[in-house]
């Protein structure tokens, strides 16, 4: 059980490849750290060059929000695995063994784990002789013999007393083969659901269509060199691998009181298992875990972090942010602004940048931290750790998190801005499935949570403003996998086919006729789109210099 935090050995080689690259340290005063330094924009998809090699480590996304349906608990949805195929047989898409699979909670604002829960899986054949499919016929049940491959999972909550089993040898949902082989998937993902804790607590590991919606056309030349590309959801028809927790609010709050401690920090890890070179020249899972994917807030690791830096800030852990002086840089003096600013006329915010260190290291409060002293740029008690009534307040430490409130109410009428659409119960506050994080980020950057009013020009974005499957109201709430290949979803080439769910075509117009405040609906996509499209790959920490 000591391996299930951040190896220090790992974090060792960390700092001597940061220190061997030449990076020069970072000088972090005391009023630095207050500031703060590490923001992951993270909506994750292949966004750091080495977890992109790895997809079963690359955690895509991450989701905290107060369970609609359930006040009193906390609905925690991590996925990894990004762009699967559904027809990607005979083998689809099991978690890893050798990995450890992890959500982590912090209710001190300290930057490390208080609580965190691992999911460990194990793979079973029933026949490896004589078949090569994944299911040899009909599947009604998870237990069926004719599912020829399955996977049973462990969960241990650690917190500082210590490491409990609350789930041992649960049933994993399988990918989904289709209709004929499995008639009814909702009843195979209910059996891939596990209760602990007297029934208060719930676990589903399986597959779920990707609840991530945006456009990624941002790549083709910002849309295709003249916006006619946005509107399209690019991630319609795609599955991932979910791990979904349901828990009380006690179990995750400081000291247990989550009316007095309402507030807690979220970010899921991947863990893998080191390879040993034994005698015999035999490979074996049997070296140290070491951490190679990380996620917090959605679109940070691709949009902040510069591309030297990517794969490092994958593999330490929040407590490290303030430390890092090349990512505290980009908090402070954002690349995106500039980008816009150059692009479509409109006047970058004036830095330091401290709104966006409220939004994504040190969550938002009156009494926020900020770099150079001054009063915290949003005035309102939102969600961070400092408003917890047991905070030791010199031992809080600026990073990132995905940072919840869980004492706001549910919304009756969800906004999918958030936040700064006056729905405190979304994202930046938690995050929840039908959140719109790629437009509100676009108006974060551009500095609207600051002054309380939307950017107009942008007020668009990319067009995409809901996921193509609708979400379920119970848990695991996500939606079930698709079924039918991707390239038969949208049409093949020339077909004239529709657009699937949740595409609009936009007009075919010369570059030149568009308005510059049009053409904001592409830059707006293109800072969410490279945002999240990048799930985050990182075993090798090769350039972060940290102090």
């Amino acid at each position: 059980m000591n391996n299930m935090n951040e190896p220090p050995r790992r974090h060792r080689r960390v700092t001597r490849a940061l220190a061997s690259t030449g990076v020069a340290f970072l000088a972090i005063s005391a009023a630095t750290v207050s500031l703060g330094a590490g923001t992951s924009f993270a909506s994750s998809h292949r966004e750091a060059p080495l977890i992109g090699g790895d997809p079963r480590a690359d955690n895509t996304d991450l989701y905290a929000f107060v369970s609609p349906d359930k006040s009193d608990s906390v609905t925690i949805v991590a996925n990894w695995i990004p762009f699967e195929e559904p027809n990607g047989g005979p083998n689809y898409y099991p978690f890893a063994e050798h990995t450890q699979y992890m959500i982590n909670v912090d209710n001190n604002g300290d930057g490390k784990s208080d609580v965190t829960y691992t999911w460990t899986f194990a793979n079973h054949v029933r026949n490896a002789t004589d078949h090569f499919l994944y299911n040899t016929g009909v599947v009604n049940n998870i237990t069926d013999p004719t599912l020829n491959f399955y996977q049973t999972y462990t969960l241990v909550r650690r917190t500082e007393a210590g490491a409990t089993w609350v789930v041992r040898d649960g049933l994993v949902a399988p990918s989904f083969t289709g209709h004929a082989s499995m008639p009814n998937y909702a009843h195979l993902r209910d059996q891939g659901i596990s209760t602990f804790n007297n029934g208060k607590s719930k676990s589903y590991t399986g597959q779920a269509d990707d609840p991530f919606f945006l456009d990624l056309r941002v790549f083709d030349l910002l849309y295709g060199g003249n916006l006619s590309e946005a509107g399209h959801d690019t991630l319609s028809g795609y599955n991932v691998n979910t791990i979904a927790l349901q828990v009380p609010k006690s179990d995750l709050a400081l000291k247990g009181d989550a009316t007095g401690n309402p507030v807690i920090g979220v970010w899921s890890t991947t863990n893998e298992k080191g390879i040993q070179l034994l005698g015999g020249g035999q490979n074996r899972g049997e070296g140290r875990y070491a951490q190679v994917s990380r996620l917090g807030n959605p679109l940070v690791n691709e949009v902040v972090v510069p591309l030297k830096y990517k794969d490092a800030f994958n593999s330490i852990s929040p407590a490290t942010d303030h430390l890092v002086g090349p990512v505290v840089e980009k908090v402070l003096n954002p690349i995106v602004p500039k980008l816009v600013e150059a692009i479509y006329g409109i006047k970058a915010p004036a830095t330091p940048r401290n709104d966006l260190v409220e939004i994504f290291l040190t969550g938002i409060a009156k009494n926020a931290p900020t770099l150079d002293g001054s009063k915290a740029p949003i005035q309102a008690d939102l969600n961070s750790q400092v408003l917890n009534k047991d905070v030791v307040a010199s031992k809080f430490v600026p990073s990132e998190e995905l940072r919840l409130n869980m004492g706001v109410a549910v919304a009756a009428t969800p906004n999918r801005l958030g936040v700064i659409g006056g729905d405190f119960q979304g994202f930046p506050n938690g995050r929840r499935l039908t959140d719109d994080v790629v437009d509100i980020a676009l108006q974060a950057v551009e500095g609207a949570a600051q002054t309380g009013v939307i950017v107009q020009p942008l007020a668009a974005g990319d067009a995409v403003n809901a996921n193509d499957k609708a979400f379920g109201a119970t848990f695991p709430y996500v939606a079930l996998p698709n079924e039918n290949s991707v390239n038969n979803v949208m049409g093949a080439p020339n077909s004239g086919a529709a657009l699937p769910v949740g595409g609009v075509k936009a007009p075919q117009s010369p570059i030149g006729v568009i308005a510059p405040a049009t053409g904001l609906v592409g830059l707006a996509l293109l800072i969410g789109s490279v945002v999240v499209r990048q799930r985050r790959r990182s075993s090798v920490a090769g350039t972060l210099s940290v102090q």
